[in-house]
């Protein structure tokens, strides 16, 4: 059994930088990380800024949160969330040991 299957994911510092200069403005939104139903391959990333619930896992770094509800949690374990500024463009993404398959877009993928 792959031992990254039982770790909350983790977040880069790359990512929280970009959090940081996103949040720069204002007073500090979390960055929620979910999973969802649908999307190309089965399942699909929701990444977006929202307010912490009670029942979320909070990851903290350069005075940044990101959380995760607990129903995404067990798709995420293990899972890098980091930030690629390339060609293509500017985003937040997700390595994730779970997922057997992806698609193009890079916010599907497949159990």
């Amino acid at each position: 059994m792959n031992v990254a299957l039982n770790l909350p994911p983790k977040v880069t510092d790359r990512a929280f930088a970009r959090l940081a200069e996103i949040n720069e403005s204002g007073q500090p939104v979390p960055l929620r990380v979910a999973v969802l139903g649908g999307g190309c391959s089965g399942f699909q990333y929701e990444i977006r800024l929202d307010d912490k619930a009670e029942d979320d896992l909070v990851i903290e770094g350069q005075g940044q949160q990101v959380v995760v509800d607990p129903v995404s949690l067990p798709f995420l374990a293990g899972a890098v969330i980091d930030f690629a500024d390339e060609l293509i463009g500017a985003r937040f993404t997700i390595e994730n040991p779970n997922a057997t398959s992806s698609c193009g877009c890079g916010t599907s993928f497949a159990i």
